[in-house]
């Protein structure tokens, strides 16, 4: 697959609607996508093609994407997905609608005091979180970190972290940008956590002064002025930086591990003690910023290593001193300190003693084979190699999180040893990843699940599924108990919560019709029958309210009239007409008069019939007709109504 612009507005691996391309790497190109599964956007990291066939980009591109999904921490970018589509791989992540630092810089310069410090607080924040479970980044710069529109940090690219500590450098070159590099890292030496805060240091002296403390024509006399050359102080390409906060940046690159902050706990506390103008620790205070590691620091030519130093690295080595003029003094001021000359001849007094050591064994009557660098090849190529050297291979089996099955991950001696002819290289090979339980997480919250299954070196994948409980696993895949590799994906179904509907308009409906509209709407009609004048079965009243969201299936109360109350109706008949009338306007009736002739004088004025029928019930406000006898001759009867 050629991963091109083409990809825009393409379904990538059936899920990821490709938008835009956000930036493009030496290693992958980034992308805009739309989660067709959960209804989010993220950014896509997809593998160039260049190097999609090539395994030791493969390896990096995969160790980023496990070493960040284990990372759950607010100042880290979340990794959602990862995989492999279209004959390359992928990493889906969280995408933070933002700049690098290293954007940020180039077009605003220097940032304000308190913007740096804050931004390296919320990097250290995250360096504590990563150190804490083991993981050294080895490549803190700028461009690895990201902050948001409202001053936000998040480190990124998690591409060369490793586990633990182990020498960083790969085949023929230094991984890592040099202007970042620790002075270890630039002798292929061991990195921990300590190595991070020098790179740290770094970021911030060019947050702080808009430039980095060292540059140079290549990345070697960067490498070599990492190694020798003191900082110049912040301040004295800032003025207005103060004398503490140059204090912790110096710290921070201190050439000596040991000399620099031990934690990132530490770094932070200085930086916070510097927000609010106190001053700086006295371990900080008395840093040593030149001080260089003894030549027996650099480099153990016996230790196990899992990527060793260039060919042309020798253990032992260190480059000599390189000490520049006016560091920290201007031209023309007092008389430059005699220390760094008493430093330097010192380094060169340790180098010629190593470096007869080195040539007293080399010329002595023992053979000394070269040690090449085994570590990423196939087990039988590393034996025919160590044979094909005059070494005699040893191997050994163990599971390895990084590297294939047959694989070789681990070597001792290290890549650029000397070993006697006929001595033993160890080589470890891989049996492929160990193997974990996927553990029971049905039942908890997605949260809890999420944790259960990182600690347990597993990838979880939301799976939005519906249900009631909302955030709760129902199921996962792999299922529980099930044996798999570490660092595999499962997939954890978690229920949406319960659907919501609006609640329809229903007063002024017959309950009849209350009732199907609310059915239509997935909700369940409750009526309660209450007097009113309305028509009778009319609904009156509704609660939640029209227009409202309500949980589907739940309940809406309705009241429905009974129709007006139903009174006696109080019998007339054989009284006067004005009586009548009087009775039935009294009960709360209408009246209506009508006349009928009537040969009895007697019974002129009175009431003949009613209806309806006195003592029956009928509604209140309706209508009784009475009909009055009419005795004298006159005009025809009328009708008349009253009340």
């Amino acid at each position: 697959m050629a991963v091109s612009d083409s990809l825009i507005d393409t379904l990538f691996d059936g899920r990821y609607r490709i938008m835009r391309k956000l930036g493009a790497g030496g290693m992958a190109d980034v992308y805009l996508a739309e989660d067709q599964e959960l209804g989010r956007r993220v950014a896509i990291k997809i593998l160039n093609d260049r190097h999609a066939n090539d395994d030791q980009f493969i390896e990096r591109f995969r160790r980023e994407a496990k070493n960040a999904a284990a990372l759950n921490h607010p100042n880290i970018v979340s990794i959602y997905d990862r995989g492999n589509a279209e004959d390359t791989y992928y990493i889906a992540m969280e995408f933070l609608d933002g700049r690098s630092l290293k954007e940020l810089i180039v077009g605003r310069g220097a940032a304000p005091i308190n913007v740096a410090i804050e931004y390296a607080r919320q990097i250290l924040s995250a360096l504590r979180f990563a150190h804490r479970h083991g993981i050294v980044h080895r490549d803190i710069k700028p461009h690895n970190v990201l902050v948001d529109g409202e001053g936000r940090v998040k480190v990124t690219d998690f591409g060369i972290a490793r586990a633990g500590t182990s020498q960083m450098t790969e085949t023929g070159s230094i991984v890592g940008t040099a202007q970042y590099l620790s002075p270890e890292q630039a002798r292929g030496g061991e990195v921990d956590p300590r190595s991070d805060l020098y790179s740290l240091g770094v970021v911030l002296y060019e947050l702080l002064t808009g430039k980095t403390p060292f540059d140079g024509e290549t990345p070697v006399e960067i490498a070599m002025k990492h190694l020798s050359t003191p900082p110049k102080p912040p301040s004295k390409l800032r003025p207005d930086i103060p004398p503490e906060l140059d204090k912790v940046v110096l710290r921070a690159l201190a050439k000596s591990p040991d000399d620099r902050y031990q934690s990132a706990d530490e770094m932070e506390a200085d930086l916070e003690r510097v927000a609010r103008g106190a001053p700086v620790s006295a371990a900080t205070a008395s840093t040593q910023v030149l001080r260089i590691p003894p030549p027996a620091a650099a480099a153990d030519s016996t230790a196990a290593t899992m990527i060793a130093p260039p060919s042309s690295a020798r253990a032992g080595y260190v480059p000599p001193p390189v000490v520049e003029e006016e560091e920290f003094e201007e031209r023309g001021g007092p008389e430059r300190p005699l220390w760094p000359w008493l430093v330097a001849a010192a380094f060169v007094i340790a180098a010629a003693i190593a470096g007869f050591f080195v040539w007293h064994e080399l010329s002595g009557s023992k053979t000394m084979e070269p040690v090449k660098l085994y570590v990423g090849e196939p087990q039988a190529q590393a034996e025919r190699q160590i044979r094909a050297a005059h070494l005699v291979p040893e191997v050994k089996k163990g599971s390895s999180e990084s590297y294939k099955k047959g694989i070789v991950f681990n070597q001792n001696p290290s890549a650029g040893s000397h070993v006697e002819k006929g001595g033993t290289v160890t080589i470890s090979v891989s049996s492929g990843p160990p193997k974990v339980s996927v553990p029971d997480v049905k039942g908890q919250q997605w949260t809890d699940a999420q944790q259960a299954l990182t600690d347990q070196g597993l990838v979880p994948v939301e799976r939005i599924v519906p249900g009631n409980t909302k955030g709760q696993v129902t199921a996962t895949d792999p299922p529980a108990g099930k044996s798999v590799p570490k660092g595999s994906k499962v997939r954890v179904n978690v229920m949406s919560g319960p659907a919501h509907a609006d609640v329809p308009n229903v007063v002024g409906d017959t309950l009849a019709q209350a009732i199907a509209a609310l059915h239509q709407a997935g909700l369940n009609p409750n009526p309660t029958f209450v007097d009113s004048t309305a028509p009778q079965n009319q609904v009156i009243h509704q609660t939640p309210a029209p227009g409202t969201s309500a949980t589907k299936g739940s309940s809406v109360a309705l009241q429905v009239s009974n129709g007006p109350p139903q009174v006696g109706i109080p019998p007339v008949v054989g009284e006067t007409a004005q009586q009548a009338v009087t009775d039935l306007e009294g009960a709360g009736f209408s009246v209506t008069q009508q006349y009928v002739a009537v040969a009895d004088p007697s019974q002129d004025g009175i009431v003949q019939s009613q209806s309806p029928e006195g003592g029956s019930q009928a509604t209140k406000g309706s209508t009784v007709t009475i009909v009055i006898g009419q005795h004298s001759p006159g005009p025809p009867p009328t009708t008349t109504t009253t009340g």
